[in-house]
């Protein structure tokens, strides 16, 4: 790819001083507007800071590499500036990173899987390379500038020289930048210390440079640079290897490739034709590293269900609000409304509805895939269905309580483990292997996973959902700020789970005798996703630099909007990756939330939570003191706490 047939001498700009990111932004976008590249520089804009708020477009050693996809630019191309003056505000992968060079691509929504792809990759793995990069921040003029974009040295061919061959795979979260700037390190160093490194990329565009069998049997050592399981690991079995995160060659790609030759953290044991995980870790790898990475590849799957199901619900009651219907439209009455638009609302409602019971069998699914491959799968499935508690819905138990999250992570985490003990263990004759995955693992995992549901995760947590309901309504003769206090607590507890609904139906029934007003409920259920989502946010501003990941600020967001229109799940792959933090801190955010709110005085009787209710708060300055200082709390102990965790772990390296 010719980079300098994708710009021009006048998208160039060298030791500007432009004091912001969105300044810097602004003028590279009016630059492209001026020569015709756009159609709409507002629009284009708009697309480039809506991607900013994703994840990070900031990388290590001064770069970034903003970019937005819109059907506002009339042909794929690209601004660059370099700054006189360093900005250390730009969100970046590496805390420290000061950026001073800005690639800003501009790539037509019609070529978002392909041009947007290709350029991104290309230009990411050109710029790991230092000479190159070099080259670019010398350039004196547009002309010298060009004329280095495209001197790309020619890799050291793989030779008999190399006495050591290191296999590496890579993928980030999202499957760009970081995927190929791996994978460009590892084979830099590897290069510089004569050893041959061979990566496959496993990114947006799927398998890229698939390691072959026969290059798998030269392997000396493989190195796993990935933030999610990656995919067939089970073809390095035997093999020596090295797993971290993605970023981590960015940093010490030299120090990897020997720790893979000389002292890895095990060999790979992976089970299941696609197995994504196994890897026999020794000492160098807990329990706890494993459940967490099956855990964070479960909630990658999960998140997609959780947007699609709040956007269902959001596009409902928006558009039942000017009917003043947002509160109700999910009434049965409206199936057969005359309103056409009212019966298609309704309906839209309760497919957000259900597209939410899924979100537990995907998450239980993935989490045991991770574990044992594709033999996890079934059970996974099945285990995170009685999470949601779709066994209740087929057998025509009408008050059966689900057991939520953590239902859904216990039985993925012992379905991913019992199918990779039966794949390990169970030895057939080569004839009868066929049975092994197709009849064997998912009849022994599935009965497993019943049975454990039936007398251990159903039971259990029945029991704990029965003994806060009856706590509940114990407290109905307490005081104003203790009930409230209790009800906030349960309605925050499992963020929509059977807790939750509860504390729900409760709250709701006491309001519709005019006992007591549902203040409590609809403060504590958007309380924890905006106080998340915040955090996400405030996190560098308020200990300078980012406690989250990727992931989780792509859910921050997700969070955030689905907090103000009453969906408290959006928060859940919070919880999930941490429950001993997430879970108290949301329920004493609450608790703050709710008890300020009431005691200055807010009451609301409707059950509305959120924007749809606001307009019916009795003293609406106090509901809005209290969500404050609820959202407040929650996102601030979070930053804390999450920030004290990573300076001990850096502390202990």
């Amino acid at each position: 790819m010719e980079l300098k047939n994708m710009t021009d001498k006048s998208l160039l700009f060298f030791d500007v001083e432009w004091g912001t990111k969105e300044d810097v932004i602004r003028n590279l976008v009016d630059a492209l507007d001026q020569n015709g590249y756009l159609d709409s520089k507002e629009e284009y804009f708009q697309a480039v800071m809506e991607r900013e708020k994703i994840s990070p477009t900031g990388f290590e050693k001064g770069l970034a590499i903003p970019h937005g996809k819109s059907t506002a630019v009339k042909k794929a191309a690209f601004a660059v500036a370099r700054l006189k003056n360093k900005l250390n505000v730009w969100e970046s992968i590496d805390p420290n990173n000061e950026v001073e060079l800005v690639f800003l691509l501009a790539i037509p929504g019609a070529e978002a899987g392909s041009t947007h792809l290709s350029l991104l990759s290309e230009l990411s793995t050109r710029l790991m390379n230092e000479s190159y990069y070099q080259r670019l921040m010398n350039a004196k003029n547009a002309d010298q500038f060009l004329d280095a974009i495209d001197q790309v040295e020619e890799k050291k061919a793989h030779s008999d020289e190399y006495t050591k061959t290191v296999l590496a795979i890579t993928a980030c979260a999202a499957g760009i930048a970081h995927t190929y700037m791996a994978a460009e390190a590892l084979e830099k160093a590897g290069r510089e210390m004569g050893i041959r490194v061979i990566t496959e990329k496993q990114g947006a565009n799927g398998l890229e440079d698939q390691h072959t069998k026969a290059l798998i049997a030269e392997a000396d050592a493989v190195i796993f640079a990935t933030d999610i399981s990656p995919r067939g690991m089970e073809r390095f079995n035997g093999k020596p290897y090295v797993q971290t995160k993605v970023a981590e060659p960015l940093k010490s790609a030299g120090d990897m490739i020997n720790r893979a030759l000389n002292n890895p953290d095990g060999v790979v044991q992976a089970s299941g034709e696609d197995g994504d995980s196994g890897t026999d870790s020794g000492e160098k790898k807990g329990l706890w590293a494993e459940m967490s990475q099956a855990i964070l590849t479960g909630i990658s799957y999960m998140i997609p269900v959780i947007v699609a199901a709040g956007l269902m619900i959001g596009i409902a009651k928006l558009g039942a609000m000017p009917f003043g219907l947002s509160g109700e439209i999910h009434d049965p009455k409206y199936i057969e409304h005359s309103n056409e638009l009212l019966v298609i609302l309704h309906h839209l409602d309760k497919f957000g509805g259900l597209i939410f019971k899924f979100m537990y069998p995907i998450f239980g699914a993935f989490v045991a895939y991770s574990l044992a491959g594709r033999p996890g799968l079934v059970s996974g499935l099945i285990g995170g269905a009685f999470a949601a508690g779709l066994h209740y819905t087929f057998w025509g138990i009408e008050d059966g309580i689900p057991s939520g999250f953590f239902g859904a992570l216990i039985l993925g985490l012992v379905a991913g483990y019992v199918s990779r003990f039966l794949n390990e263990k169970i030895k057939l004759h080569k004839n009868l292997q066929a049975m092994k995955p197709m009849l064997i693992i998912p009849a022994i995992s599935v009965l497993t996973i019943f049975f454990l549901n039936f007398y251990f995760v159903d039971p259990v947590f029945g029991a704990l959902n029965v003994a806060i309901r009856n706590y509940i309504e114990s407290a109905q003769g307490s005081g104003t700020l203790f009930l409230s206090a209790v009800i906030a607590a349960a309605t925050a507890f499992d963020l929509g789970g059977p807790i939750n609904k509860a504390a729900g139906a409760i709250a709701i029934g006491l309001a519709a005798d005019q006992i007591f007003p549902l203040t409590a409920r609809v403060l504590a259920i958007v309380i924890p996703p905006i106080g998340l989502g915040l955090a996400t946010i405030m996190d560098k501003y308020v200990v300078g630099r980012r406690v989250f990941d990727d992931n989780l600020r792509i859910t921050g967001n997700t969070s955030l909007l689905l907090g103000f229109i009453a969906i408290s799940e959006g928060a859940i792959p919070f919880m999930l990756r941490n429950p001993l933090i997430t879970i108290p801190l949301n329920i004493i955010g609450a608790i703050i939330g709710v008890i300020t709110a009431v005691a200055l005085g807010a009451v609301q009787w409707y059950p509305l939570p959120a924007v749809w209710g606001w307009p019916l708060v009795e003293n609406f300055w106090a509901y809005f003191a209290g969500l404050l200082a609820g959202a407040l709390f929650i996102a601030l102990s979070n930053i804390f706490i999450r920030f004290a965790l990573i300076k001990r772990q850096e502390a202990a390296k």
